[in-house]
C-alpha cells in the first residue's frame, strides 16, 4: 500500500510512520480527517514532559487512546486522561491533527492510514508518584515518569518524542 512513504516526520520500531501534522480547526477535524480513531495528549509538568509506561507495548508513551462511538475528540482526550492520569478537569489545548501510516497490529491485520487529534495540557508542579496514585487504569499504565528521568535509560516511543515539538 503506502509503505513506500519517503517524506515523513518520524518512524518507530513497530513499522508505524508519523506522516504529517496539520492545524485543522477542532470543530472540523471529524469531517475532514477520516478515519479519526484516537486522541493523544502531550503533558507538561515541572518544566518537562510526563510519560506513562504502557504495559502491553512495554515502553514509555504520551497519554491517550481510541475514540469511542459518538465521542468527540475533546471528550476522548478528557476520558483518556482521567483514566491514565487521574485528571478530572484541566485546560486541554487543541494542537492539531496527526496523520499516521499504521502497521498491522491487534486493531487490524492490514497496514492503514489513520488520523488522531493532538492536545496539550500543563499540570501543576508535583511528583510522578503523586500523579500515579490517581491513575484509574493501572492495568495499562504501570508507572509514570518525567522524560528527563527516563531518556536514554528506558524505551520511549520514537514518534511520541516528536510530539513534544508541538507543545512547548
Amino acid at each position: 500500500m503506502e509503505s513506500n512513504i519517503t517524506d515523513y516526520i518520524s518512524k518507530d520500531g513497530d513499522g508505524n510512520v508519523f506522516i504529517s501534522f496539520e492545524q485543522i480547526d477542532e470543530d472540523k477535524i471529524t469531517s475532514k480527517c477520516s478515519p479519526l480513531t484516537h486522541c493523544l495528549a502531550v503533558v507538561r509538568m515541572n518544566g518537562d514532559y510526563l510519560l506513562g509506561w504502557n504495559k502491553w507495548r512495554r515502553r514509555y508513551e504520551v497519554f491517550g487512546g481510541c475514540m469511542e462511538e459518538n465521542e468527540t475528540p475533546r471528550e476522548c482526550i478528557i476520558r483518556e486522561c482521567c483514566e491514565e492520569l487521574g485528571i478530572i478537569d484541566g485546560d486541554f489545548v487543541y494542537l492539531g491533527v496527526m496523520k499516521f501510516l499504521l502497521a498491522p497490529d491487534y486493531f487490524s491485520s492490514k497496514e492503514r492510514i489513520e488520523y488522531g487529534a493532538l492536545y496539550g495540557i500543563t499540570l501543576p508542579d508535583g511528583s510522578p508518584d503523586e500523579i500515579y496514585s490517581r491513575v484509574k487504569d493501572k492495568a495499562e499504565i504501570k508507572k509514570i515518569a518525567l522524560y528527563k528521568e527516563v531518556k536514554g535509560k528506558e524505551t520511549i516511543a520514537d514518534i511520541d518524542g516528536k510530539l513534544f515539538d508541538y507543545y512547548r
